[in-house]
């Protein structure tokens, strides 16, 4: 018969292994997460040809932290950002989604990325395509399942029975 303070401890001891597993795979992901968005800030800014000094001072983050978000030790908040989307000249949006904090919009990626990427085109004119788009491939999407969900569907014919064919 165990004790229950023996009991106790089993179950405690359980619970930690639990709790510290849970950690670490939450750290895993917030880690995914962090480098994922900071590679992203990378890739962006050697696009603009800019250097990590220069995105600093434009965005008013400073150099060490920004090199840190850019290698995925810190995982920067959504005001944090935005102010580096400014100092790089993108939607704020974009940011947002490669951190995980906004939902990918609809649409094929490859539209998107296009709309994105045109210089010449204001962040406020992107902003309202990818809207414009995004509403378009919805209403399409809706209206394809009404069109299926319209469509008569096709039964067999019921097949004769014994007493039919004989009469």
């Amino acid at each position: 018969m165990q004790r229950p303070t023996e009991f106790v401890r089993e179950q405690v001891t359980a619970v930690r292994e639990s709790v510290a597993t849970a950690a670490a795979e939450a750290s895993t992901v917030n880690t995914t997460v962090s480098s994922s968005v900071g590679e992203f800030i990378r890739t962006q800014r050697n696009a603009a040809e800019v250097s990590l000094r220069e995105l600093s001072r434009r965005a008013g983050v400073s150099n060490p932290y920004l090199s840190q978000v850019e290698r995925g030790l810190r995982k920067p908040s959504a005001e944090i950002l935005a102010q580096i989307a400014r100092g790089l000249k993108i939607s704020a949006e974009t940011l947002y989604e490669q951190a995980g904090i906004l939902d990918r919009r609809s649409g094929t990626a490859g539209t998107v990325a296009a709309l994105r990427a045109d210089e010449a085109l204001s962040e406020r004119h992107k902003a309202v395509l990818l809207e414009l788009y995004e509403t378009y491939t919805r209403e399409h999407a809706a209206h394809l399942a009404r069109e299926q969900a319209a469509a008569p569907t096709t039964t067999a014919a019921p097949t004769p029975t014994s007493q039919e064919e004989t009469a």
